[in-house]
C-alpha cells in the first residue's frame, strides 16, 4: 500500500465515522470512547499483522518507517472507530447478547471481506493455504471489535445507562 493510497483510504473511513456519529447520535462522550476504542484497537491492529507476517498466516508489506506506521495506525484507529458506535447501539438494545451476536458477525463476515480485499489487491496483502490463516483472521475480527468496545465502555460508561436508553417500563 503506498502512501497516498493510505491516506485516501483513511480520509474514506473519516467520512464513514461522520456518518456513523451523526447517524447514530452519538454524544460527544461517545465519540471520544469509540477514538480511543480506535487508538487502542490500532496498537493491537498493528501487533496482528506483524503477528501474522512472522508466523507466515499472511504476508502485509509495510514499510516500517515511524511516518508510515503513524499513518497506518491513523488509518486503522479511525477505520475502526463506527464499529464501536454501532456495537454501542447494538449493545444498548440488545444487551450482552447483541454485542455476542456482533462478534460472531464480524468473525464471519470479516475474512471474506479481507480475502476478497487480497484478490483485489494483491500487492496490500496476500494470505497463506489452509485454515490457519482463516481462523487468525476470524479471532483478530473478534478481538477488535472486543478490546475496542470494551475500551469505549470505559470512557463513555455502559450503554444501558445511555439517557437514549429504551426501559422496560417505559412505553415506546
Amino acid at each position: 500500500m503506498t502512501t497516498r493510497q493510505l491516506i485516501v483510504v483513511t480520509c474514506a473511513y473519516m467520512v464513514e465515522l461522520v456518518a456513523a456519529v451523526y447517524f447514530t447520535r452519538a454524544t460527544s462522550r461517545r465519540v471520544v470512547g469509540a477514538l480511543a476504542g480506535g487508538a487502542a484497537v490500532g496498537c493491537m491492529g498493528l501487533g496482528a499483522i506483524a503477528l501474522g507476517n512472522a508466523l507466515g498466516f499472511w504476508r502485509v508489506p509495510i514499510f516500517w518507517t515511524p511516518y508510515f506506521l503513524a499513518l497506518f495506525y491513523l488509518g486503522l484507529a479511525i477505520s475502526c472507530s463506527p464499529i464501536y458506535l454501532i456495537t454501542w447501539r447494538v449493545a444498548r438494545r440488545f444487551g450482552w447478547r447483541g454485542l455476542a451476536v456482533c462478534l460472531g458477525a464480524v468473525a464471519i463476515i470479516g475474512p471474506p471481506r479481507d480475502y476478497l480485499i487480497a484478490a483485489t489487491f494483491p500487492e496490500w496483502m496476500v494470505f497463506a493455504p489452509g485454515v490457519a490463516p482463516i481462523l487468525a483472521d476470524a479471532a483478530t475480527y473478534v478481538g477488535i471489535v472486543a478490546l475496542g468496545h470494551a475500551v469505549m465502555r470505559l470512557i463513555a460508561g455502559p450503554a444501558r445507562e445511555d439517557r437514549l436508553a429504551r426501559r422496560p417500563w417505559e412505553t415506546t
